[in-house]
């Protein structure tokens, strides 16, 4: 675990695999590391206690969930009844067809208050996982929302302007990374893959761990990760098979 002298990061911390990398890449970096998750109304609730297991077993300093509720928004499969899309043949391959799978503003809203965070606790960096290669083609993963956020946190926050140069820097430390990478590079660095979950749809067994579905984009793109890093997939589907 990093010594409290080192410097502070917030990261934001789903309980995906993407996220998890990015929380080891950021203790290897030398930071102090504050997770921090979002109960958002998503379908895929269980990744909560996925993220609770990564960020103990990752030696986070603390980890706070903040609830929000975008579900009164809606305009996702993953916050509405709307079906979450399956058995796309090549899930990200046209990232100019973004998928019912977007969450409108979702990232914007979650670096909108990590930065939060971090100005209260003093922390200067932002970890965020997102990824430009292997996903789904969501707009705000791409590196141009990032440098665009990054701007507009050090001009919208007390620390920024006083310090009159910028202040917070956001990390993606994935972002030109193809899953494979991802995962060869997350085992690099010590991170368990059995305790995160990708699943858009999954189901909840009797102790309360997710099951996957195998079939929505994100399981496809997880499992086609594995598959390139010629790794075990640990992750537990519904049916034991993808």
């Amino acid at each position: 675990m990093p010594a409290a002298s080192n410097p502070s990061a917030v990261v934001l911390l789903s309980g995906g695999m993407d996220s998890a990398v990015t929380l080891a890449q950021a203790r290897a970096d030398g930071m102090s590391c504050h997770a921090l998750s979002f109960d958002y109304g998503q379908r895929h609730r269980v990744e909560l206690r996925c993220a609770a297991l990564v960020a103990a077993h990752l030696g986070c300093v603390a980890h706070k969930v903040v609830s929000l509720d975008l579900r009164a928004i809606g305009g996702s499969a993953l916050t509405s009844a709307q079906e979450v899309p399956k058995d796309r043949p090549q899930p990200g391959a046209d990232q100019s067809q973004i998928p019912a799978t977007y969450v409108p503003a979702r990232n914007l809203t979650f670096l909108s208050l990590a930065v939060a965070h971090a100005e209260v606790i003093g922390a200067t960096s932002l970890y965020i996982g997102v990824n430009a290669v292997d996903y789904s083609g969501y707009p705000d993963c791409r590196p141009e929302f990032i440098a665009s956020f990054e701007r507009t946190a050090n001009l919208a926050t007390r620390a920024g302007v006083e310090d009159g140069a910028p202040h917070f820097r956001v990390v993606a430390p994935l972002i030109t990374m193809t899953k494979a990478q991802i995962i060869q590079r997350g085992l690099a660095l010590g991170v368990d893959f059995a305790m995160t979950t990708s699943c858009y749809d999954p189901l909840v067994d009797a102790a309360g761990a997710p099951l996957a579905c195998g079939h929505c984009d994100a399981c496809l793109i997880r499992i086609r990760g594995f598959e390139g890093a010629t790794v075990a997939d640990p992750t537990r589907y519904i049916g034991g098979a993808a």
